[in-house]
Parts: C-alpha cells; sequence; structure tokens
C-alpha cells in the first residue's frame, strides 16, 4: 500500500495466486467488453485474443495428455478449418461468463450468510467462532472485502494483532478507499506500540472520509496517550533501578496499606503519606505499576468508603482516599481511566457526593472535576452511569461554599454532551424538573452567579429535542423562569443580571417548540421581554429581542399586547442602531406584528418615513435581514399611499436584484418577488422602473406568487 509502505503479506504464495485471480477476472472482463463493443476494429481485435487465448489454453491441456501415436492425419483440411469459428467463440465465452457468475452469485450468497453467522457471534462476544465463520466465507469469495475488516476486528478482540494487520491489507486490496480497514489496522499497531504506523493509518481514514474527523482526534489523543504512559513508564523504571528514595517509598507504602488487620488509623496515615509521595508523573505512574487502584481490594477501606453512616475515623479515611485519587489522577489520563474502571468506583462517587458530609463532597467534586475539565477525561466520565448526575450536581446550588462553583464546573462541563444528555432522559421529568422549578422560585435564596450557571447548563441540555420538549411542555418550568424575570430589589446586581441573561437563553432555546403551554404563556412571556428592553446590559436587550421574535408567532393575542406596547418604534430604533444579532431578531418581530396586525402596519409606515429603515436592510449582505426586510415591506403595502411613498426610490432595483436571483435562498427571491408585485399593482408608476430594468418577466413570476400567497 504506498501511502504506507506496509510490510509485506505473509504468505508470498497466497499474494500471487491472489493476484493471478484479480488479472484473470480484468482480462475476462476487458473480452467481453471489447466482444460487445459497437466498434467493428475493436470487436475484430477482441475476437482475435479470444482465438489465441483459446488456442494456447488448447495447446496447454494437450501437452498435459499422455501422447498418442497418430498414424492418420488428415493434412487436406485447411489451417483455418482447425480454428473455431468467432461466433463460436463469443458463445462459449459468454456461456462461461454467464456461468461464472452464477457461481459468484451463488457464492456472494453463501459468504453473505457467514458473514452474517459471525456477526452474530462477534455480537455474543464469541469471536473465535467468529473468526472461523468469517474465514469460511472467504473461501467462498476470496475478494470480499467487508469479511477481511470483520475479521480483522475479531482479530482485535482475540488480540491476535499481526493477523488483524494482515486481514486489513488484505481489505484494502479489494478496496483501497476502506476507511475501516485503515481504522482497525490503526488499532492493531496500536496495540504492538507502533505508533508511527498507527498515527499514518488514522490518517490515511480521515483522507478517505473527512467526516471521520471527531473519531480520528480521538484515536490520535489514545495513541498520544499509550505513548506517554510508555515513556513514563519506562522513565519510573529507571528511577527505581537508580535508587531514587522517592520512588522506592511508594511500593513501601502500597505493601503497609495492603498489610491487613489494621486499625482505620494506620490506613489513613499511609494514604496521606501515599498522596505526598505521588505528587510527580514519577509517582504516579509508580502508583499505577505497582497496582495502587487495588487499594479498594482492602476491606478495612473499602468498608470505610462505602459505610452508609460514616463516623469521624471513616470521614478522614474517605478524605484521604480521595486525596490520594486526586494525586494520583490530576492530568493523568491513563490513572483517570483506572481509577474509573475499578468496579463501583462511579456509583460510589455519586454516594459520596450525596452522603451530606461537605469534606467528603468537597474532595469528590473536586476529583471528578480534575476528569471532566479535559476531552480525554470526560469520554471517560461518559462510559459510566451518570443517570443521577444532574440531579445531585444541581443540588449543589444551594451550598454556600466551594461546592456549589465545583459542582457548576462539572455540570457545564458535561452539560454539552451528547452522551450525557441521552443519559438524563431516565430521571428528567421525575428527579430533575421538579428541583430546577423550586430552585427557579427561591432565586432569592441562592447564589445568583451560581443560579446563574445551573441555568445555564439547563439550556445546554436543551440541545437534546426530547429534553427541551419535556422543559418546554412544563407550566411550572415557565412560571418560574417568569417569577425570575419579574424583577427584585437586588434586580440591579451584577448576580441577578446574569441569572436573568441565562433565562432569557433558556427560554429562546425552549421557544423552538410548539405546543399549548407556550400559546397559553404567550402573552406574559412577551410582556415580560418588552418590559427588558429598556435594560442597561445590551446582552439581555438582545435575548429579551429574540425571545419576542420567537414567542409571537405563537399567539396573535400576544402580538396585540406588544403593538400597543409600542414594539414597533422599540425595534426600529435597534434596527437603525442594534448589532447584527440584535437586528436580525428585530427584524422577524416586526415580520410578525406586520404580518397580522394593521396597527404595526400603520405605525410601521408613520415612524419609518418613506422605509428608509427598510431599504436599508434590503442592501444588506446578510440575506435573512433581506428576506425579512422584503417581507415586512410587502406586508406595509397593502396600506393605500404606502406604495406611493416609495416613488423615486431605490426599491424596485433592489427588489429586482434580489427576485431575479442575486438572492440565494429561495425564499429571499420569493419575499422580494412579492414584495415588487404588490408595489406594482399598488402603485402603477413604479412600472416604467421596471421596464426600464427588464423586470417584467420577473415581475410576471412574482404575480404568481403573489396570487398564490
Amino acid at each position: 500500500l504506498s501511502p504506507l509502505s506496509p510490510a509485506m503479506l505473509r504468505d508470498e504464495d497466497t499474494e500471487a495466486d491472489f493476484q493471478r485471480f484479480l488479472r484473470r477476472v480484468d482480462d475476462v472482463a476487458n473480452l467481453l467488453q471489447g466482444l460487445n463493443s459497437p466498434d467493428p476494429a475493436v470487436k475484430e481485435k477482441a475476437i482475435t485474443e479470444t482465438e489465441e487465448r483459446l488456442r494456447e489454453q488448447g495447446a496447454s491441456r494437450e501437452q498435459s495428455r499422455t501422447p498418442v501415436n497418430r498414424t492418420v492425419i488428415n493434412t487436406s483440411e485447411p489451417a483455418r478449418a482447425q480454428a473455431v469459428d468467432a461466433d463460436g467463440f463469443l458463445a462459449a465465452l459468454e456461456k462461461d461468463a454467464k456461468e461464472r457468475a452464477q457461481r459468484r452469485r451463488r457464492n456472494e450468497q453463501l459468504a453473505d450468510a457467514l458473514r452474517e453467522k459471525g456477526n452474530e457471534a462477534f455480537r455474543r462476544g464469541a469471536f473465535g467462532l467468529a473468526v472461523q465463520s468469517y474465514s469460511e466465507g472467504l473461501e467462498k469469495l476470496r475478494d470480499k472485502q467487508e469479511l477481511y475488516t470483520n475479521r480483522a476486528q475479531a482479530y482485535l478482540k482475540l488480540q491476535e494483532y499481526e493477523k488483524a494487520i494482515s486481514d486489513c491489507e488484505w481489505a484494502l486490496k479489494c478496496n483501497k478507499n476502506c476507511p475501516k480497514a485503515y481504522f482497525l489496522m490503526g488499532k492493531a499497531h496500536l496495540a504492538l506500540q507502533h505508533f508511527a504506523e498507527s498515527r499514518q493509518c488514522y490518517e490515511q481514514m480521515l483522507q478517505l472520509d473527512p467526516q471521520k474527523e471527531r473519531l480520528y482526534k480521538e484515536c490520535v489523543s489514545e495513541a498520544g496517550s499509550e505513548e506517554r504512559r510508555l515513556r513514563d513508564e519506562e522513565r519510573a523504571q529507571r528511577e527505581l533501578q537508580a535508587g531514587s528514595a522517592a520512588a522506592g517509598a511508594i511500593p513501601e507504602l502500597l505493601r503497609r496499606i495492603s498489610t491487613p488487620g489494621q486499625d482505620i488509623p494506620h490506613y489513613t496515615e499511609a494514604l496521606g503519606l501515599l498522596a505526598g509521595a505521588v505528587n510527580s508523573r514519577t509517582g504516579q505512574t509508580l502508583f499505577r505499576t505497582n497496582n495502587g487502584f487495588s487499594i479498594l481490594g482492602n476491606e478495612a477501606v473499602r468498608g470505610a468508603l462505602c459505610a452508609e453512616r460514616k463516623g469521624t475515623a471513616e470521614v478522614q479515611l474517605c478524605v484521604s482516599l480521595l486525596l490520594l485519587w486526586q494525586a494520583a489522577c490530576a492530568g493523568n489520563e491513563e490513572n483517570q481511566r483506572l481509577l474509573l474502571a475499578q468496579p463501583g468506583v462511579s456509583a460510589q462517587l455519586a454516594e459520596l457526593l450525596s452522603s451530606g458530609t461537605s469534606q467528603i463532597q468537597r474532595e469528590a467534586l473536586a476529583l471528578i472535576s480534575l476528569c471532566s475539565e479535559h476531552e480525554g477525561g470526560r469520554r471517560l466520565l461518559l462510559g459510566q452511569d451518570l443517570s443521577r448526575w444532574l440531579q445531585i450536581l444541581m443540588a449543589f446550588v444551594r451550598s454556600t461554599d466551594a461546592r456549589a462553583d465545583i459542582a457548576m464546573n462539572i455540570l457545564s462541563d458535561l452539560a454539552g454532551e451528547k452522551r450525557f444528555q441521552t443519559q438524563c432522559r431516565a430521571l428528567f421529568s421525575t428527579e430533575v424538573l421538579p428541583l430546577f422549578t423550586q430552585l427557579l422560585a427561591g432565586a432569592g435564596q441562592e447564589r445568583p452567579a451560581v443560579l446563574a450557571r445551573a441555568v445555564g447548563a439547563v439550556g445546554a441540555l436543551c440541545a437534546d429535542a426530547e429534553l427541551r420538549a419535556r422543559l418546554a411542555r412544563s407550566g411550572q418550568c415557565w412560571h418560574g423562569c417568569l417569577q425570575l424575570l419579574d424583577g427584585r430589589p437586588e434586580g440591579s446586581s451584577p448576580g441577578h443580571q446574569q441569572c436573568v441573561l441565562a433565562v432569557l437563553g433558556l427560554m429562546m432555546n425552549l421557544l423552538l417548540e410548539s405546543n399549548g403551554t407556550i400559546q397559553e404563556l404567550a402573552v406574559p412571556v412577551s410582556s415580560r421581554s418588552l418590559a427588558l428592553l429598556g435594560h442597561q446590559d445590551g446582552r439581555i436587550v438582545t435575548r429579551a429581542v429574540g425571545v419576542l421574535s420567537r414567542v409571537l408567532p405563537a399567539s396573535p393575542a400576544a402580538v396585540e399586547e406588544v403593538v400597543k406596547g409600542g414594539v414597533v418604534k422599540k425595534m426600529l430604533k435597534f434596527l437603525k442602531a442594534g448589532g447584527q444579532l440584535t437586528s436580525s431578531y428585530a427584524i422577524q418581530t416586526l415580520c410578525v406584528c406586520t404580518g397580522s396586525s394593521r396597527q404595526a402596519q400603520e405605525e410601521l409606515v408613520r415612524c419609518d418615513k418613506r422605509f428608509r429603515v427598510l431599504l436599508r436592510l434590503l442592501q444588506s449582505g446578510d440575506e435573512l435581514l433581506v428576506g425579512n426586510a422584503a417581507l415586512c415591506l410587502s406586508h406595509c403595502l397593502r396600506l393605500p399611499g404606502a406604495a406611493a411613498s416609495l416613488l423615486g426610490s431605490a426599491v424596485v432595483p433592489l427588489l429586482l436584484r434580489q427576485a431575479g436571483g442575486d438572492a440565494r435562498r429561495p425564499s429571499v427571491q420569493q419575499n422580494s418577488a412579492i414584495a415588487l408585485g404588490r408595489l406594482c399593482v399598488a402603485e402603477p408608476r413604479h412600472l416604467p422602473e421596471l421596464r426600464r430594468l427588464n423586470g417584467l418577466a420577473i415581475l410576471n413570476s412574482a404575480m404568481k406568487h403573489l396570487q398564490s400567497s
């Protein structure tokens, strides 16, 4: 394989035989193509080659037979008569090809059945039987790439890495563009500690399939971790052999802890000394290589850790153990992996977080945070059962010390992970949602900055459509959000402003849904948002406008209320001076209002003289702004005199350019065409400008859109 220059296949005879087989297949395919060619010259050449090939095969068969003494030879028969008629050759060749195709179809069916049999064995964990089935399939069909890659995967499970590499090489001979083969070969090379070759395989996989970038990053990260692990262990072994006192203390302390029958203070002291000894990379490595994570095998240590009611001695031992694990796992992904792989550790961490003992909770949170703050550690955590963690971590919002901040750090780290979101579904409605609504209702009792982070994490969880739908249907959640937005005496504090910002962001996420709860509460939601448009924090203003743009389509009554409250004038103000995001939300809000409220149309015409704001938006490079501006303009053109106010402006070329195809989005083209049609219907004096620009064909199209709308 040229990109990787892998080692030659182990069986050279099999390799040569396989190559001959592939060449024969290619030759027969080429001859058949030539014999069926409409080009007489190509067809004649193919017939000649076929005759020559058959004569060679006939001569070969004659040479292999026992010689016979023939005394009578018919010399009068012309030489050409000995050659088979060309049509006969073609018929024989086609018959042979059909027979080969039939045999291949039968073999493909048998190979597929054996592949499925092997897959079933693989799913059961019977990897030896899987290899046997895949091998039998390859006896039926030697060039089936899937059988090679599946067998390679089974060999990986059996730790037969050389065989896995060989099968991947065979798979690439069948299909040189097979990303799975490079992936599995990379895994096999990694297991053999061939780090450079492993990375090359992953690079080839990514080159063939750029969508596998995330998998590529994970694989390269794994290879880097494994290479660092090996390097660390070699360095630690050298220090130990050199007689380093610090290195030698670790095995001794581990032996001391493993001694049974001692009292709890004895183990607590040894754990504390060990935590001090493993605070370096070498110390962490020696802790791992000396089986340090087997400490839980000590009955006294495990008993103290798992005790439902812990006395002072048990608490001190648990704290010492957690501090030791922190020292061993800080910045060390391999040690984090081994810790979480210990039976029951994940479940026990959840119990420690719920223990009610602040010391234990604080150190357990600190340990988890070491893992969650890095991508590799998060991946390890997400491999555990975290279904209870959202509820447990959110409860720390009520804490008044560092536990709340650490818990929110962990929650923020995990909330954006798809696997965590999926696990949260199990207890979300019964446990998490009631707790969350209580926290919103009691916003004045918690630290506002911490509550804001909890709300932000729940907003991140709304990336999961199922969680978002459940939350959006909850009237209690909406009422809690509205209660927080009502304002309090401490409402001007930075912490409360963070809460308001987070709640508005959450509401924007929830308004991606459409349900009866949102329709019922659209009026109070829109009125609270309208009240925030004068807030001093521009971020809050932007999100309040965003909420309006999403909630108003759910309720004509809400539109009527905000129009009475002066929303049109406020939106025009933002369009004149606001940033890109605020302008985007503002024009969407105006579209909704002018689409259903004549009062909104009249107010926009009165406040935006000659539609200066909308015309400026039509020149924007943002197609969403352009499309919504055109739609808003078409709504207002229903009013008498509105179209006439645009005489002498650049409205016709602006709309014509967008309707004629400058816009990439079909919706923008359609909105512009509708506005152009309404403009010319309402005020025919725009038609000469349209004719001058050769826009009548576009106008005809616009009229069709106008009628359908």
